[in-house]
């Protein structure tokens, strides 16, 4: 704020100040200063009593951050209507400045007259001063225009290649004033500006021959540095920062696990055999935890708040750094807006200069974010963003177009981005790629005291909020019969009576402290809420069995509050569908937990079972930097794909792309035929159909295998439906999101429009789907075989 306040000086200073109204304008900007230095001062006047102001008169003010918000918006119109004054000044039009008299009948009404009126007093003043500036600007540039034949010598060029320039002429002549960030660029009101702007900023007009000569000359680009595996976190930590306790939670991350993930390194390193790698300059911006998105997460850390979002960034935050690369790390708007290099104003033009990075992990709120202060930027730079997505976005809510159709349009999605480019917690989503987290290993001497040292009638409750616990008294009745049970359910004061008073509360424990409880416990048990936490996994790994509820039906969008406005249609089965599929018994159990019968035999089974600690390879610190590396040298969503199938391509004279595989209806990729550059490689391509009624995810599964939509391309051509014994009677493109189909009720054959669109997910009965399914490495479900 004071800076824009230097910044109005400044402005005033440049201006005439021979007119009365300039003088005046002097005054009422010294008195927005005066109201400034007291409001600041005096910021807690709301907050304290009478005798206690600095001030002699009581002041009815806003509070602090309503206050800092009305401010914000003064200075932004104060700034404006100076860039006004600074335009009305190069204008040489003397015979107008009688209109600026009509200013001091707006400024007359700024009046110290104390401190009880509100802010929004003066706010509405400026406003009523910035329109009144506007309409005196509007008619001086028309004036000017017309003087000096402005039209005349810059006439907007008619050009096919670029048919939008009249139209956005004619939005900036309208506009321009809408931004002080057109300003910035050099817009003054002549369409000459609005020529430069257009042609050179942006690129809806073309380029203009007398302009050559200060054309930006085309920037070279950077040479290709080495990435070098690194253990020290110092700098990592140092990024970082304390500033909240979310932070300071990530920074305890960070810093107990580091010798794990320098392990991790020194073993990736071998397996990689020391291939080179390409360093990438890399930002993070984490939209969530910024003031501008109301942070929410920060002030529950400590209370028992979800931590799950926190785990992952730091963990995604540590693997990017181990792997070499150049991280950046920003927290809130006024560190993007230096990184990304946004010019003053309200986002409305693009950026700077280049994107100085050549990847972005942010979330939703940061994508949200960008857009408003990118502007066009964001649509030229969006290849390079990656979404981290917990619960994943199929492509059918991606599409903008596609879902404002079809009605799957909801407050997510909708951005246009590949399906690959939002990572998800877990791998239930593959047409998202899988960013995962870590789980904590555990070395030889820890594994020797969960042996030791396991009590076989002892359980942990997985519910850290006293609301989880509500109506959970039968099942908990019945476990108590068995086992000493024990909760770590927040608290400030008294024991949450919604804890049943056999449960043996801890309250919240660090890190350390419930590990060691997991350690000493036989059972965790999940009550269906939260969804797809790190905390199972990290029991397992402790040597827990994880007990969880089945969800029946499963709970969806259709069903469920949670799920309902998400961009999916995934359908959960249970607490943790992860965990029941790619773990399962023994490690996993799920049951009806309203079947009071079943739940008593399945706890007086566990009660017998005795299992080791488990942890997935892939939420292991080597699987995640394994994948991670994987993905930053191989997916490349800014590059154009290579047209396919070629021109003029006659499969006929190969034999088709694909061959049978033998005792088998799935196809592979014909070795004979020409190789076109994918990852993954088309050696890993298993082509089948689905039943009616079946998902591409269902039908690989049901194969051993994993659908993989960076395959699509290759089998979105007529020949694939012949190779499969489809017979078509004709063949159609089409915007549909279950493309490409056979229609076996018409013969009818239908192939992907829209890239877009190729997706994994949806199910019709209607049609039987042509899905690309590929094998994948033991442990490490994002990656096929030959993916390394």
């Amino acid at each position: 704020m004071t800076a824009s306040i230097g910044e109005l000086s400044m402005m005033v200073r440049r201006c005439p100040v021979t007119f009365k109204p300039f003088r005046i304008f002097v005054v009422g900007v010294g008195f927005f200063s005066l109201c400034f230095l007291m409001t600041s001062l005096g910021g807690q006047f709301s907050a304290k009593r009478l005798g206690d102001s600095p001030f002699t008169t009581r002041a009815e003010v806003l509070s602090g951050q309503e206050s800092r918000g009305v401010l914000r918006k003064i200075s932004d119109m104060l700034e404006m209507i100076m860039k006004r004054m600074d335009v009305l000044s190069k204008l040489g039009n003397t015979t107008d400045t009688h209109r600026l008299d009509e200013l001091s009948l707006v400024l007359d009404r700024i009046q110290p007259m104390g401190l009880v009126d509100r802010i929004q007093a003066i706010a509405q003043n400026m406003s009523d001063m910035a329109m009144r500036v506007e309409q005196i600007l509007q008619r001086s540039v028309a004036n000017s225009r017309g003087k000096n034949g402005i039209f005349g010598s810059c006439e907007t060029p008619k050009d096919p290649h670029y048919p939008d320039c009249t139209s956005k002429m004619d939005w900036m002549r309208a506009r321009w004033t809408s931004d002080p960030c057109y300003a910035f660029y050099g817009v003054d009101g002549s369409d000459c500006s609005f020529l430069i702007y257009l042609s050179e900023v942006e690129w809806f007009c073309p380029p203009l021959p007398w302009r050559n000569q200060t054309a930006t000359p085309t920037l070279k680009p950077l040479p290709k540095k080495q990435a070098v595996f690194q253990s020290d976190i110092g700098s990592l930590l140092e990024q970082v920062g304390t500033g909240k306790e979310s932070l300071s939670f990530m920074r305890r991350r960070i810093r107990r696990l580091s010798a794990q993930w320098a392990s991790a390194a020194r073993r990736l390193d071998e397996k990689l055999r020391n291939l080179w790698r390409e360093q990438k300059r890399i930002l993070v911006h984490v939209g969530f935890l910024t003031e501008e998105s109301g942070d929410v997460f920060s002030p529950k850390v400590l209370k028992g708040g979800p931590l799950g979002e926190m785990v992952q960034w730091a963990d995604i935050l540590t693997a990017l750094h181990v792997l070499g690369h150049d991280v950046k790390i920003s927290v809130s708007l006024k560190e993007l807006h230096g990184f990304l290099g946004v010019p003053p104003g309200r986002g409305s033009c693009p950026l700077t200069g280049p994107l100085p990075f050549d990847l972005i992990y942010t979330d939703y709120h940061g994508l949200q974010q960008m857009k408003q202060h990118m502007g066009l930027s964001l649509r030229k730079h969006k290849c390079h963003i990656r979404v981290i997505d917990t619960f994943g976005t199929e492509p059918a809510y991606n599409h903008e177009e596609y879902a404002t159709l079809h009605g799957y349009r909801t407050n997510w999605g909708y951005w246009n981005l590949h399906a690959q480019q939002y990572m998800t917690m877990f791998p239930h989503t593959p047409d998202n790629s899988f960013m995962g987290f870590v789980a904590e290993e555990l070395n030889e001497t820890e594994r020797m005291f969960i042996q030791r040292n396991k009590v076989n009638n002892m359980a942990v409750v997985y519910g850290k909020d006293a609301s989880m616990w509500k109506g959970k008294e039968n099942f908990l009745t019945i476990l108590h019969r068995y086992m000493e049970i024990h909760g770590t359910v927040y608290y400030e004061t008294q024991r949450p009576p919604e804890v049943p008073a056999f449960v043996k509360n801890h309250g919240l424990l660090p890190q350390q402290e419930l590990q060691q409880l997991l350690r000493k416990a036989k059972l965790f048990i999940g009550f269906g809420f939260p969804y797809e936490g790190p905390a199972p996994l990290e029991a397992i790994a402790n040597g827990c069995i994880f007990l969880q509820p089945k969800f029946n039906p499963p709970h969806s969008s259709l069903n469920h509050e949670f799920f309902r406005g998400k961009p999916t249609s995934r359908k959960v089965s249970s607490q943790h569908p992860y965990a029941e599929e790619y773990i399962g018994r023994p490690h996993v159990i799920t049951v009806d937990f309203n079947n009071s019968e079943v739940f008593d035999a399945t706890i007086r089974e566990i009660m017998k079972i005795n299992v080791e600690p488990f942890l997935p390879y892939e939420y292991t610190c080597e699987g995640m930097l394994e994948r991670v590396h994987a993905y930053i040298q191989n997916q490349d969503f800014c590059s154009p794909e290579v047209p396919f199938p070629p021109v003029n391509t006659s499969w006929a004279s190969l034999g088709g792309p694909f061959l049978p595989l033998s005792n088998s209806k799935m196809l592979t990729w014909a070795s004979n035929t020409s190789s076109f550059p994918s990852w993954p490689p088309l050696t890993a391509l298993r082509l089948l159909t689905s039943l009616q009624g079946q998902s591409c995810v269902e039908a690989c599964q049901s194969e051993g295998l994993i659908c993989e939509p960076a395959l699509y391309r290759f089998i979105n051509i007529k020949e694939a439906f012949s190779m499969l014994n489809l017979q078509c009677e004709g063949v159609e493109f089409e915007m549909n999101h279950l493309l490409p189909a056979f229609s076996a009720e018409h013969s009818e054959c239908s192939l992907q429009h829209d890239p877009l669109l190729f997706s994994c997910a949806g199910s019709s009965s209607k049609y039987q789907r042509l899905c690309p399914c590929r094998d994948y490495r033991k442990g490490q479900v994002a990656l096929c075989r030959d993916c390394l």
